[in-house]
């Protein structure tokens, strides 16, 4: 069972008052109706793993946040999904007070201190609502499934644990501790949730190294207290294994790779992460079938109507075989799903015609109605598949066309082919000076990202070519405090210059699917380039690999190895040169989806490699925290 099996698993019992679903709504086999009552954080964590009709068929009737206003309902039972915070114990004390349900049943993200529960039993007393709450449990849910194998502590507009805020000049000492704190929790609720203590390893002399002893700290007093641990089931017992069912916790910081968070990317959940602003697994696209309406003066002025849509690789299958495959590639598959589609919808119309037919024949013509009731009562009873597929058609057609018009305004195409050759260090078709004069090729944002990456991979750059690149986008109204702040990074790093390179990058253009390329595709194609990626690792796989396959790497010989399950703690690595076949890659300071598929890419067929990060980025977002953090340089 994956991490999102298991975490919605948990969520399911949680909405079972804490039953196994087994003993749902008891004798009669109908769930228990009542309200759910959550925190924003609450709220993140179930919108990628729960529809309303999930929540629904769970009983849940009402789901509201709890610092709403929301409204008595004495007679049904409530329960609460919220971080144990202080303003939260408060808001429930008054909820106590109002006497807004008949029960009560507090589920809190991760562990509550002792002191906020003792406010809370204080508040049940006076309320005296003692005999109302039923339950109280940790859940150790504090992080958000993306993915099977993905996973983010914080929702893309959260502040903390942002790289933004690890890496300011003025951070506080305190600041910091919490911000580690935050990852730790989160880091400790994954673990408790997949059931299995990892082996940990880190890089010397940053925030990873921090979280390391901090998290290995935490889970060594959870598994030495036999009656307590939250990993029972492991057997602690048993003596230690170093093989392959425990998992590898790779910790990385966001400094050992700041190209690729700003790269254009060709793939079709990156794109649409870096373009459409993918959250949470749902994307919101201006729907072009509205019509404008005219404005004051008669000028026209469209509506800003948005169509949601929510991406599930557990139901939608093309989502599932296409997500990292290249846009190309995704736009015939559409194609080629839609013509499919078209097929079987006129076989069905065929069929239903043909039920109306006269024959001078009889028996040929009765002989002819039953072969075709035959054949459209299959049809028919493939319907609803049919329909489910049309739906992830029409969704799927919507989200590759504005994807398209992106690349196409901006010459999507253009910058990432530039910069893979850049990353791979291969020759130029167009000068950087040529595509930042062409005032064509994409936004101020997108010629800022491409420069950010150059100074990034060309460390022998020299100042002059930077102050030369810098007036060109000064010009372009792009602000430079973002490269300010590069200049400074690429000083104090102790990266070496192998480092910030993928190995064995790079594209090659081939012709255009033929498909997509005629009269009959959904898709205008023409002027984009089908380019190929080249199998290549990003440093994090790089990283990974070398770790897990025990290879003797410069990027990884300083890397420090704990190991929670050891009665005495040793930096030593034990001398099994044994594979690892699972591990769980967590990057500090902000991840994509560039990264999570170059290491599904590797781990295919062979490994187990989940992917997680303190927050999901798109290339905007962190060219925001590159500018503040330019902002505050002295």
């Amino acid at each position: 069972m994956n991490v999102r099996q298991r975490q919605t698993s948990a969520l399911r019992r949680m909405l079972n008052f804490n039953q196994p679903s087994a003993k749902l709504g008891g004798q009669s086999g109908e769930p228990q109706w009542k309200v759910l009552v959550y925190d924003r954080c609450g709220q993140d964590i179930i919108s990628p793993l729960l529809s309303v009709k999930e929540l629904r068929d769970a009983g849940v009737t009402l789901h509201q946040l709890l610092h709403s206003d929301r409204e008595c309902i004495p007679d049904v039972p409530a329960i609460y999904f919220v971080l144990p915070t202080e303003d939260n114990i408060k808001r429930i004390a008054k909820d106590l007070g109002d006497h807004l349900y008949e029960s009560y049943y507090f589920n809190f993200i991760t562990a509550v201190s002792r002191s906020l529960l003792e406010d809370l039993a204080q508040a049940a007393i006076t309320s005296q609502a003692v005999t109302q709450i039923h339950k109280v449990v940790d859940q150790y849910l504090h992080f958000i499934s993306l993915e099977e194998d993905m996973f983010t502590l914080r929702p893309q507009n959260a502040d903390a644990a942002s790289y933004y805020e690890i890496n300011r000049a003025d951070v506080k000492d305190t600041e910091m501790e919490q911000t580690i704190s935050i990852i730790v929790e989160g880091l400790f609720s994954y673990f408790v949730t997949v059931g299995s203590v990892p082996i940990i390893r880190c890089p010397r002399g940053n925030a990873a190294e921090m979280v390391a002893e901090r998290l290995d700290k935490k889970l060594r007093e959870n598994v030495r207290d036999p009656r307590n641990s939250l990993f029972n089931a492991l057997d602690s017992s048993q003596p230690l294994v170093v093989g392959l069912q425990r998992p590898l916790l790779i910790l990385l910081d966001r400094n050992m790779d700041l190209t690729t968070p700003l790269h254009h990317t060709w793939t079709y959940q990156a794109l649409a992460h870096d373009v459409l602003k993918l959250k949470l697994n749902n994307i919101e696209i201006e729907d072009p079938s509205e019509q404008a309406t005219p404005g004051a003066h008669g000028g026209a002025i469209p509506k800003k109507k948005k169509k949601s849509f929510d991406l599930n690789s557990s139901t939608d299958k093309l989502w599932q075989i296409h997500r990292g495959s290249p846009f190309p590639t995704v736009a015939e598959a559409i194609q080629e799903d839609l013509d499919d589609y078209r097929t079987k919808e006129v076989e069905v119309s065929r069929l239903k015609n043909a039920m109306g037919l006269e024959g001078e024949d009889e028996n040929a013509a009765i002989s002819l109605l039953s072969d075709n009731t035959a054949k459209l009562t299959s049809a028919m009873s493939s319907l609803p598949e049919l329909l489910q597929r049309k739906r992830f058609l029409d969704m799927h057609t919507t989200i590759a066309t504005a994807l398209l018009e992106f690349i196409k305004a901006r010459k999507l195409d253009l910058y990432f082919e530039t910069e893979e050759k850049l990353m791979s260090r291969s020759a130029l078709e167009q000068s950087l000076l040529e595509i930042l004069n062409d005032p064509e090729a994409g936004t101020g944002e997108d010629k800022l990202r491409l420069i950010i990456i150059a100074i990034i991979c060309d460390p022998s750059m020299s100042d002059g070519d930077i102050d030369q690149y810098s007036e060109v986008l000064s010009k372009c109204g792009v602000e430079l405090e973002a490269i300010k702040y590069i200049r400074r990074w690429r000083t104090y790093s102790t990266l070496p210059a192998a480092s910030i390179h993928s190995s064995g990058g790079g594209t090659k253009t081939v012709s255009m699917f033929s498909k997509l390329m005629s009269q009959a595709s959904s898709f205008a194609m023409e002027g984009v380039k089908n380019l190929v990626v080249k199998k290549h690792k990003l440093p994090a796989t790089r990283i990974a690999d070398a770790l897990m396959e025990q290879k003797s790497s410069q990027e990884v010989e300083n890397y420090r190895y704990f190991d929670p399950k050891l009665i005495k703690h040793t930096e030593s690595v034990p001398r099994s040169k044994a594979p690892s076949s699972e591990a769980v890659v967590f990057m500090i300071g902000g991840g994509n989806y560039i990264e999570y598929q170059n290491l599904q890419d590797y781990a295919k067929g062979s490994k187990k490699i989940s992917y997680g990060c303190s927050q999901v980025l798109n290339a905007k977002e962190f060219v925001q925290q590159l500018t503040q953090l330019g902002q505050e340089m002295r």
